[in-house]
């Protein structure tokens, strides 16, 4: 299929309300984005992680230009991926600015390792991933920051945090398999189903 060519495109008006609502209905895995050295850090959080290749390990993730942590990943051209757990629902808000806490301050109150990239990994994160910038292309107000994969930590813990409907949902793979297996909806490596 051949894209069609941007003199051929007709603008089509789509309000930012109705373009949210639409997103509202996209569940998404909770993250905080960590970046910056030393004393020099700061993080967000985000639903907006994703697997770009397993060959090489590669991810991206969609950062507003405007955050604070946006110049952080640029100038040091690492950042960390922690994948949240469904308990770490104040990590979630913290990174999100729910407090008014910035930079620094919003490591408080959780456990953090240094990765090789210098960049704060959350112990007891789901994953760890840390992240060396591979590119980063700027559309709009965004860019999409592309991270070749250095190193992982992943725990057993098995219910992460989401975001569905402007709400954080806790979604635990055993609790909820065995809730859809109750009303028949087939989920696949379940036994019995």
């Amino acid at each position: 299929m051949n894209p069609v060519p941007r003199e051929l495109m007709t603008e089509i008006p789509v309000s930012s309300a109705d373009f949210r609502g639409a997103m509202r209905h996209l569940t998404g895995g909770v993250s905080v984005i960590t970046a910056g050295r030393g004393k020099d850090v700061t993080g967000m959080t985000v639903t907006s992680v994703t697997s770009l290749s397993v060959d090489p390990p590669t991810l991206l993730v969609s950062i507003n230009r405007d955050a604070s942590s946006f110049p952080l990943i640029r100038r040091y051209g690492a950042f960390g991926v922690n994948i949240l757990a469904a308990d770490q629902l104040d990590v979630a808000e913290r990174f999100a600015g729910k407090d008014g806490l910035k930079g620094a301050e919003r490591f408080a109150g959780a456990q953090w390792v240094t990765a090789v990239s210098g960049v704060p990994l959350l112990v007891g994160a789901l994953s760890a991933v840390d992240c060396e910038v591979e590119d980063i292309v700027e559309r709009h107000s965004h860019g999409i920051v592309i991270g070749r994969v250095r190193s992982v930590r992943n725990s057993t813990r098995n219910a992460a945090l989401a975001y569905w409907h402007g709400q954080y949902v806790a979604v635990d793979h055993d609790e909820d398999a065995l809730g859809l297996a109750a009303i028949s909806v087939p989920v696949r490596g379940l036994r019995g189903v």
